[in-house]
């Protein structure tokens, strides 16, 4: 085994939003700071390659943002989608400090778009990144560089050394060698555990075996496993994640936003019996489309499809892959594998239920259906003008929430409830104290944005000390 020579001041591992606000945020404080990526520099960032935006709260309007966004009505919706089960100190926290970081993180270089309009309904709440994810995440590497932040690619933590809850050193593979490193604080951000598929049945059975994964393949776990079994406190359910319907057609992994469907509010979704199973307009999509993977999940052989008709057919942002095409249902049924019959009986009930209203996508509408079960609440229109479209869809997990427990300073807490000398965590590895269940478009790079700086910001004082 090879040792680094260099004592760092901070450890960051992880190479995603999490990590990179982290390193940064230990840089501007003076602390020398190595980061260990697993991945490759071309695939280096984890979740945050597929990324879009950040939802932060915000006083007034910006050049990018249409409106505010007051932290109030933040906590309101995280409350609404976790349905209470969050750490109500520790999230108002987050929010509060997300006014800033929206600011901070434009300074670190990032771009945003211009403020979007359409069927997501985001523009007054949350910021686009331009050029995406990737842009985002190579404008941060660019400051961390020009910070002295130190970066190795392919390097696989797979050992730490952590003595009554302090860390000393941690152990990865790089280039076939084994090295050590020793840094007086270390900041966990990589990721949650949905990559492992055998860990995921652990929870799930072989349901887990038809999951898609929509980000990196490199999530497997193994930091958090670690940090676990050297006695730092759970949080979260290791059953609940970030979880949307995707195509079916999908990559195993890396999928990414591009075989993401927006097209639930629009129609129906049925399961393999052509059964209705939800209700498709609960309430805008952005704050409901991360319950749908779940949903689906829970189906049997974990496959649903989504059906409309050529009235919603341009209406949304479509998968890369096209939507499956029928003149009648019929025939839509059959180039799905339904029972013709059974599908015609669901779409003739839903539309005998379907009562008058005004149509409008971008709020809650009055367009809903009666004495039908599911109900669909919103946007219910009859589904009867050819050509008909189905797309098939799997559970896509986007990130797990069983997590570390931390503070209100990043800093993990033990098993005996003590805070840990020096470890902190950021980013998806700590999510669950924040998302106990569900899930609002943006708020998984608020978690790690916010978290990332703070904990940059507490390792590097605590190493100073």
């Amino acid at each position: 085994m090879k040792l680094i020579p260099k004592k760092y001041d901070v450890l960051v591992i992880g190479g995603g939003n999490a990590a990179l606000c982290a390193a940064i945020s230990a840089a501007q404080e003076g602390a020398s700071v190595l980061v260990l990526e697993a991945a490759s520099a071309f695939f280096r960032g984890g979740n945050t390659r597929h990324t879009r935006n950040l939802r932060c709260a915000h006083d007034s309007a910006t050049a990018t943002l249409t409106g505010p966004y007051p932290e109030e009505e933040l906590w309101e919706d995280l409350l609404r989608i976790t349905g209470g089960q969050t750490d109500e100190p520790l999230a108002k926290h987050m929010i509060h400090e997300s006014k800033e970081v929206l600011v901070w993180i434009e300074q670190q270089g990032v771009r945003f778009q211009p403020s979007l309009s359409g069927t997501l309904s985001l523009g007054r709440t949350n910021s686009f990144f331009l050029g995406g994810g990737r842009a985002m995440l190579n404008a941060l590497y660019k400051t961390a560089g020009r910070l002295g932040v130190d970066v190795m690619y392919d390097a696989e933590v797979v050992d730490l050394d952590i003595q009554d809850g302090a860390f000393q050193s941690a152990v990865f593979n790089r280039n076939g060698e084994q090295h050590r490193v020793a840094a007086s604080a270390v900041v966990a951000a990589a990721g949650g555990f949905e990559s492992n598929i055998e860990w995921m049945k652990q929870y799930w059975g072989e349901a887990a075996e038809n999951f898609l994964i929509r980000g990196t393949a490199n999530n497997q776990g193994k930091v958090l496993r670690l940090l676990l079994d050297n006695g730092v406190q759970e949080v979260g359910d290791p059953t609940q994640c970030h979880a949307v319907a995707i195509d079916a057609r999908a990559p195993k992994y890396d999928g990414g936003i591009v075989t993401r469907l927006d097209c639930v509010v629009f129609g129906i979704v049925v399961n393999k019996h052509a059964e209705r199973f939800y209700d498709e307009g609960e309430d805008v999509w952005p704050k409901r489309y991360a319950i749908w993977g779940r949903l689906v999940a829970l189906q049997p052989d974990q496959i649903a499809y989504i059906i409309f008709d050529s009235r919603s057919s341009e209406m949304f942002m479509p998968s890369v892959y096209p939507a499956i095409k029928a003149d009648t249902i019929a025939g839509l049924a059959a180039q799905l594998g339904l029972d013709p019959a059974a599908l015609d009986k669901t779409v003739q009930t839903f539309n005998q239920s379907v009562r008058p209203g005004s149509f409008d996508h971008t709020i809650l509408d009055d367009c809903r259906t009666e004495g039908l079960t599911p109900p669909k609440s919103h946007w219910a229109r009859v589904i009867d003008r050819a050509p008909f479209y189905a797309y098939p869809v799997r559970p896509g997990i986007t990130f797990t929430y069983l997590g570390t427990r931390v503070n209100k300073q990043a800093r993990m807490i033990m098993a005996n409830s003590q805070p840990s000398a020096n470890m902190f965590a950021a980013g998806e590895i700590m999510a669950g104290n924040v998302l106990g269940k569900g899930y609002a478009a943006g708020i998984g790079m608020t978690i790690g944005s916010v978290f990332g700086r703070i904990a940059g910001r507490e390792a590097a004082i605590n190493a100073r000390q």
